[in-house]
């Protein structure tokens, strides 16, 4: 398993999360065009998602499709 250095990640909360009592996904942009999801929640003790390019991809066509609904 390759190790992601997470220090220089540009990290988002997600525009869906806004005003739900806390509970948000965080996004980041990492450097190696990789792309991490976290729960903000958990604060530093969240796991963290890691996803390259085509995985990032299949992701995102699969929320826009339903598939996680």
């Amino acid at each position: 398993m390759e190790t992601v250095d997470l220090s220089r990640a540009i990290w988002r909360k997600s525009t869906f999360s806004n005003g739900n009592g806390g509970n948000s996904v965080i996004y980041g942009e990492l450097p190696n065009g990789h792309h991490a999801l976290k729960d903000s929640k958990l604060g530093a003790d969240s796991p963290v998602l890691i996803f390259d390019q085509d995985e990032w991809e299949a992701f995102i066509q699969g929320a826009k499709n339903g598939e996680f609904d």
